[in-house]
């Protein structure tokens, strides 16, 4: 049976304009339990910010949280897929970018995520990566 990124993507994602603080959206972050947001402008898919990436690109560079901008901070060459894509799809543009989320757009606008941890929770929910995923955060 085929299956599709609707069929397990995160829908209605989170995201954040360009503008927004690094601050902000590290406390966006925490306070949704995301690792994940992405950013857009004017509804459309700008790109992709993670926790690692306000670490690395943000903290780490010794810029003011409050006056860096995501924009910034996040990845904008992204690699997408559509919510009728074929599951297969996500899983090899993964494999080939090396990423571990991946937007989902429908006509240039974010409708949801997919993430190395659903795909584990779909395939082998059994698995170590399944497990942690289903797994209630530390506190």
């Amino acid at each position: 049976m085929t299956q599709y990124v609707r069929d397990i993507m995160t829908a209605d994602p989170v995201t954040v304009e360009p503008q927004t603080s690094v601050t902000a959206v590290a406390r966006i972050m925490r306070d949704q339990d995301l690792g994940a947001v992405l950013v857009t402008d004017g509804g459309r898919l700008r790109g992709l910010v993670t926790d690692r990436d306000l670490v690395i690109r943000s903290l780490a560079e010794g810029g003011d949280p409050e006056q860096t901008t995501v924009a910034a901070a996040c990845s904008d060459d992204l690699v997408t897929v559509r919510p009728d894509d074929e599951l297969v799809r996500a899983v090899r543009l993964m494999r080939e970018h090396a990423v571990r989320r991946v937007p989902v757009v429908d006509e240039g606008h974010p409708v949801g995520i997919v993430a190395l941890g659903d795909l584990a929770m779909e395939r082998d929910p059994g698995s170590a990566l399944g497990d942690i995923s289903v797994a209630r955060p530390n506190p």
